[in-house]
C-alpha cells in the first residue's frame, strides 16, 4: 500500500529551517567581522546543500522508504526555489533596511577596486557607481533566486540520484515494511 506523503509541508519546513541557518549564519558573520570577499563566505552554503538532501530523504522516509526519481528531484528542486525566493527577499531587507552599513562598505569596497585598477576614468567609475547603488541590491536579489535555483536542480538531481528507491509493482510480506513478522 503506497503512503501519501504532503511534499509541500516537508520543502515548507526545511526551506524554513535553511532560512533561519542562513540568517544566524550572516549575522555571526557580521558580528565577527568576517571580510565578505573571504572563503569563509562559502562555508554559508553547507546548510543549503545538507537541508536539500534531508528534504529528499525525509521525504523517502514518510514513503515507507520508497521513492521515485522524480519525486525526489521535485522535493530538491521546490527546497531550492522557495529557499532562494526567501533569501533573496531577506537579502534585500538586510541590505537595504536591517544593515545598510554592509552595502555602503561593500560598494566603497567596490569603488576603490575600480580606482585601484586604473583602467576607468573619474566619470566612468562615478556612472558605474551610480548604477551600482541604484540597482545592486535588485541585481543580488534576483541572482540569487536563479543560481539557487540552478543548483538546487543539480543538487536534486544528484540527490534524486542517491535516494532512488522505486516502489515494487507486487510487494511481498518481506518487501513491506509496514507488515509485521507472522512468526512473532
Amino acid at each position: 500500500m503506497e503512503t501519501i506523503v504532503n511534499q509541500n509541508k516537508i520543502v515548507l519546513k526545511w526551506t524554513i529551517i535553511s532560512v533561519i541557518t542562513s540568517i544566524v549564519i550572516t549575522y555571526i558573520f557580521q558580528f565577527a567581522n568576517v571580510d565578505q570577499n573571504s572563503g569563509i563566505k562559502y562555508l554559508s552554503s553547507i546548510p543549503f546543500i545538507v537541508y536539500l538532501f534531508l528534504a529528499q530523504k525525509e521525504y523517502k522516509d514518510q514513503a515507507g522508504g520508497y521513492i521515485s526519481f522524480g519525486q525526489a528531484f521535485s522535493t530538491g528542486f521546490k527546497y531550492a526555489i522557495f529557499a532562494g525566493i526567501l533569501l533573496a527577499i531577506f537579502t534585500y531587507l538586510y541590505l537595504a533596511i536591517l544593515s545598510p552599513q554592509v552595502y555602503d562598505k561593500a560598494m566603497a569596497d567596490a569603488q576603490q577596486k575600480l580606482t585601484d585598477q586604473g583602467q576607468l576614468s573619474s566619470e566612468q567609475i562615478d556612472s558605474t557607481m551610480e548604477i551600482s547603488r541604484k540597482y545592486g541590491m535588485i541585481f543580488a536579489t534576483v541572482g540569487i533566486v536563479i543560481f539557487d535555483a540552478f543548483i538546487g536542480a543539480i543538487l536534486s538531481l544528484i540527490g534524486a540520484a542517491i535516494f532512488k528507491k522505486e516502489r515494487p509493482l507486487f510487494i511481498t510480506e518481506s518487501d513491506d515494511p509496514t507488515v509485521s513478522d507472522p512468526t512473532v
